[in-house]
């Protein structure tokens, strides 16, 4: 609709303990006013790794583009997502991607979800020895789709640093990957803090029945009118 336009909140989400970090993420609030036939297009030129359309904001129901594909679960868009829901005065004790029912709770300036990590797209581990050869890294390994290359910072106390790449879905180095978290933390079977990309921080542990949690804490950085062509 010509002249038409959306509210877009940009979040940065698994911020650091002080607010820097994180890793971007666009939401709209009203995804229903936008059509399903441009939300890929939108998300390709927003640029985000990933941007949510959240369809009823009382369900909590919403759909997650990256710039290329849309994805049934994403760590990073639901923590988002669940900390502006609450923050617009409209909590989520769940939230309903494609994907299915995601629990969300909430720990003073902290938020976390609860999902299957069967759910997640797939992605591959690549331990290495030392962060030192994390942080050198220049590109993703050959021969990899999405990869989560990583080292203990401090093993007995469970701190990882971590890099993450997803060519394939239009990212070529995913700032803080809340899908990849949810799986690593489920084969490592133990509480985890990740430190991620540039200078990102997401909290994560196993839980019963085959779930795993994930979070960390969101900054808002702007609210904007987005044209809607």
């Amino acid at each position: 609709m010509s002249g038409a336009s959306a509210t877009l909140h940009v979040l940065r989400v698994f911020c650091a303990d002080d607010g820097s970090g994180g890793n971007p993420l666009g939401v709209f609030l009203d995804g229903a006013a936008v059509a399903e036939g441009t939300r890929q297009e939108i998300a390709r030129d927003l640029g985000f790794s990933e941007t949510v359309f959240v369809d009823d904001v009382a369900r909590a129901e919403l759909r997650i583009f990256t710039p290329e594909v849309e994805l049934p679960l994403a760590g990073h868009p639901l923590v988002g997502t669940a900390w502006l829901l609450r923050e617009h005065g409209t909590p989520a004790q769940t939230l309903r991607p494609p994907a299915g029912e995601v629990a969300v709770r909430f720990d003073d300036a902290l938020t976390f979800i609860a999902a299957d990590p069967d759910w997640c797209p797939p992605v591959e581990f690549v331990q290495v020895q030392s962060p030192r050869q994390v942080n050198e890294l220049q590109e993703a390994p050959a021969g990899y789709g999405e990869v989560g290359v990583w080292a203990w910072l401090d093993q007995e106390a469970g701190v990882v640093r971590e890099r993450v790449f997803v060519p394939e879905l239009g990212i070529g180095e995913d700032e803080a990957t809340g899908a990849a978290a949810l799986r690593l933390v489920a084969e490592l079977g133990r509480p985890i803090e990740i430190h991620q990309g540039a200078g990102s921080l997401i909290r994560a542990r196993p839980l019963d029945a085959g779930l795993a949690e994930v979070g960390g804490r969101v900054v808002l950085d702007q609210q904007r009118e987005h044209l809607l062509s």
